[in-house]
């Protein structure tokens, strides 16, 4: 890139060739519909037999062809778009610095660099002090010269004032072409090397690894265009001013973030339900891709997770299913609502805890959870949605005795929470934080961000091992809207403060059972005090507590087997289920809190 080159560029040009890149996406993407929806029904009704077989795979395979033709061009689109933005600037700023040199009669040369004629006088002979050549400084070069010699375009010398007062404009001139020559230069440079990796091979067959293809290329255009995002969507703002920046989007712009930055779009709180769950839909096909092939065991895990939730996605449900998050980040991120949260009345948004992760028991046992507390809400008032908030890393193992996932997790949390507030259409829905197990304690630490967590109405904690808060009305809702499930075998709501832990008359690790604590009364007068602070089902706490079953008994575990999960404690991770042998009580009352009736739950005595 040098002045000439950047000189002659037209930004509209490449606006214009992405509109043209916008409509083949667009054209591949009806074709592909048309194939899904018309053709392939039609045939599937209408033949049978060996050859209809072989037509349909046909069919599957060019719909596949579109797909990507559709997914490669919106990409494009993307990185033509962000090159004609940003480019914008330098043109414009070399634009003005030439204005400038023709203003004054300098000449611009070939090379970027500028000559300045004669001016002013030399005191000791009168004669005019000569002209010269400078060369900008672009701020990785140092190119400007005393202006004396011309030829030499030495370093400059900032001891040295060059008398001639044409030298220090042209330094100012020469100096902003190089600067906006540099960054044309480092522009072009990002974008080049995206639209390059965007190139189709030929004879291009579409399989997975083609897929794992275009999930990096969806990376690349992202990465390229990173100055261009941060200018164009509003990612360090509010959710509700996301939500008023996508409202004033035309279709057309929209799609444009929908396929060019799917990762960003699909995972942007603030954004409509519906949108991040189309984009979603299109999201973990590519990630999937992206492990398929991948053998450690973090990726094995991450896949059979997406698939599982692919699976639920495409086999369809009632109350219907929504993908709000999906991402391969630590442990991997998964938000799945069932029920629209932004027509819904009633919201949910649960946090699970220990050793839970993006894997096949999250897709299977954790997602039920939602789906249960959904159908039960529902039941009660129609207009609910319930969803699972895997978007933190919570601990895997004895690492939860600490607040740290917890605490960094909070903040995540509540801007999710913002969002959904954001997108609901309803004046003032009822909206409910759910934390189990450590999750709990992620909610309770949400509550200790500034403002709480946003819109919440109620919140609701089960098997839990405390909040890092002592009283109810500290969680920021009244303590009439704070609500505890602890099942009496649910040894995690009884693990021990630390300081019964060592103060325990065996000593707590030591003996390494749950009666070893009972001798810390001397530390805890009253037995409220458990690992994460006051018992949220004790008196001194001040919740309500709801009934529960008290689940199968379990003697009296280990603390390392409660943290590290070795035990299947059922007491502990049945709440949500309102299957037989489970705990029908408990997730009947979960539901009618998060529809907003509480006149329906069965109350306990605090402990």
């Amino acid at each position: 890139m040098d002045h000439l080159t950047l000189k002659a560029l037209k930004p509209t040009e490449y606006t214009e060739a992405a509109d043209g890149y916008r409509a083949i996406s667009g054209m591949a993407d009806a074709a592909r519909e048309r194939i899904d929806k018309q053709i392939t029904a039609a045939m599937r009704k209408a033949n049978e037999g060996e050859a209809a077989d072989a037509a349909l795979k046909q069919l599957q395979k060019l719909s596949e062809n579109f797909h990507y033709t559709q997914a490669e061009c919106g990409l494009i689109t993307g990185a033509l778009d962000g090159f004609s933005a940003e480019i914008t600037a330098p043109k414009r700023r070399l634009t003005e610095a030439l204005d400038d040199a023709a203003a004054l009669a300098y000449t611009v040369n070939e090379d970027g660099t500028i000559t300045y004629p004669a001016g002013g006088k030399n005191e000791l002979t009168g004669e005019p002090i000569p002209g010269g050549t400078v060369l900008g400084n672009n701020g990785l070069i140092t190119g400007n010269n005393t202006g004396f010699e011309s030829p030499g375009l030495v370093p400059s010398n900032p001891q040295l004032k060059n008398p001639n007062p044409h030298h220090a404009k042209a330094v100012d001139i020469a100096d902003r072409i190089a600067h906006a020559v540099r960054e044309a230069q480092e522009i072009d440079d990002r974008y080049s090397k995206a639209l390059n990796k965007l190139k189709a091979a030929p004879g291009l067959n579409v399989n997975a690894k083609t897929w794992a293809d275009v999930a990096s290329d969806v990376d690349a255009v992202s990465s390229a265009a990173s100055e261009y995002l941060q200018d164009h969507i509003p990612l360090d703002k509010s959710p509700a001013d996301r939500k008023e920046w996508w409202d004033s989007l035309s279709n057309e712009e929209r799609e444009e973030y929908r396929t060019a930055f799917p990762e960003i779009i699909g995972n942007l709180d603030g954004i409509p339900s519906t949108v991040r769950d189309d984009v979603n839909r299109e999201n973990i096909h590519l990630l999937i891709a992206q492990l398929e092939g991948q053998h450690d065991e973090a990726s094995k895990e991450k896949l059979e997770g997406l698939k599982g939730i692919q699976k639920k996605l495409n086999a369809g449900s009632q109350p219907p299913m929504f993908l709000l998050g999906v991402g391969l980040e630590g442990n991997g991120r998964a938000i799945v609502a069932f029920g629209n949260p932004d027509t819904s009345k009633n919201v949910s948004a649960y946090v699970p805890g220990l050793s839970t992760k993006l894997n096949s028991d999250f897709a299977d046992g954790t997602v039920k959870r939602a789906f249960d507390t959904a159908k039960g809400a529902r039941d009660i008032d129609p207009s609910s949605s319930a969803i699972v908030w895997l978007g933190y890393d919570a601990p895997q193992s004895v690492d939860v005795a600490t607040t740290a996932d917890a605490e960094r997790g909070a903040p995540a949390y509540n801007n999710f929470m913002s969002g959904i507030s954001a997108t609901n259409e309803n004046a003032d829905p009822h909206i409910t934080a759910i934390g189990h197990s450590y999750g709990s304690r992620l909610v309770g630490a949400a509550t200790q961000e500034a403002g709480g967590i946003p819109g919440a109405d109620d919140i609701i904690l089960v098997g839990s091992p405390g909040v890092g808060v002592d009283k109810a009305e500290g969680l920021g809702v009244g303590k009439d809207h704070v609500w505890v499930g602890a099942a009496e075998n649910d040894p995690v709501t009884k693990v021990p403060s630390p300081k019964e832990a060592v103060t325990g008359t065996m000593g707590f690790f030591e003996a390494g059972t749950f009666g070893a604590y009972l001798g810390g009364d001397i530390a805890d007068q009253g037995d409220d005090d458990i690992w994460f602070g006051k018992d949220p089902a004790s008196k001194a706490f001040g919740a309500n507590r709801f009934k529960t079953l008290p689940g199968p008994e379990v003697g009296q575990p280990s603390f390392p087997d409660v943290w590290n999960s070795k035990l299947d404690i059922d007491a502990h991770s049945n709440y949500f289920t309102p299957e037989e042998g489970k705990d029908k009580v408990s997730a009947r009352n979960i539901a009618a809190i998060v529809a907003g009736q509480p006149g329906y739950v069965t109350r306990e005595t605090p402990r």
